[in-house]
């Protein structure tokens, strides 16, 4: 296993850690295993296309990582009244849609490239999230909130977009 992949394992295993800290009350020691977890995701990915480490393991991982990190981040905040539930609800719909869609692209033999906005999307969700574990003014993290999902819906639609050859290809069937 490579050093980037190592990092994708060191992310999930952060996970409940993060978790952890977060029912227990302890929200700053979350928020740096958070962040710590967060660097991950930059390093891995930097390291990956910096050696050609690029494996099939890590396509799968790396994103699967990042999503149950977020999400199951969120659904802790949210257990404990942090975090809104209509923004979980927004950020599991679109990665479900957009897994779905890759999904059927695959099955198609079709490949579709990621959005542009896909990096600004997670690192709105990452720092809606530290503003809520270190109690950001909550009028600043609402707004860092909307703005997240703002951007989750806008680059969910970006990929859908991107896809329309898909549907097209589907009515031919």
């Amino acid at each position: 296993m490579n050093l980037p992949n190592k990092l994708t394992m060191m992310r999930v295993l952060l996970i409940p850690l993060c978790i952890l800290f977060i029912v227990l009350g302890y929200y700053t020691l979350a928020a740096l295993v958070f962040s710590l977890a967060s660097l991950t995701d930059l390093l891995d990915g930097y390291l990956a296309r910096k050696y050609q480490q690029v494996t099939t393991f890590g396509k799968f991982a790396d994103p699967a990582a990042d999503k149950i990190l977020v999400l199951t981040t969120m659904i802790a905040l949210l257990y404990q009244g942090l975090y809104p539930w209509w923004a979980v609800c927004i950020v599991a719909a679109r990665e479900l849609a957009v897994d779905g869609l890759r999904m059927v692209a695959v099955g198609e033999k079709l490949v579709i490239p990621a959005g542009s906005l896909g990096k600004y999307k997670t690192n709105a969700q990452i720092f809606s999230i530290l503003s809520v574990m270190l109690f950001f003014p909550q009028w600043l993290s609402l707004v860092l909130i909307w703005l997240m999902c703002v951007l989750t819906i806008v680059s969910g639609l970006q990929y859908f977009y991107g896809a329309r050859s898909i549907f097209k290809e589907l009515k031919g069937h």
